[in-house]
């Protein structure tokens, strides 16, 4: 397998050393699995996130959404 060295600065080291799984995860491995904000989750990436870690609302999170989105009104700490 081919490889490059980079630099890096102090923080963004301690950023991938505390974004490993474990231990003797590689930092390639770390980056490779890494999400960039212009590839957005695909439906069945976000259906497995969802049936790894569940629903991230429950049934009155829901209703609450539902009922701000029904008064036109902004919610979750963006207004």
């Amino acid at each position: 397998m081919r490889s490059k060295t980079i630099s890096l600065r102090a923080e963004a080291y301690e950023q991938l050393r505390r974004a490993r799984r474990h231990p003797g995860e590689s930092f390639s491995d770390v980056i490779m699995r890494a999400r960039w904000p212009d590839a957005p989750v695909t439906a069945g990436e976000y259906l497995a996130l969802v049936r790894k870690r569940g629903p991230l609302y429950d049934a009155a999170g829901l209703d609450a959404l539902e009922e701000l989105k029904a008064a036109d009104q902004p919610g979750l700490g963006h207004g």
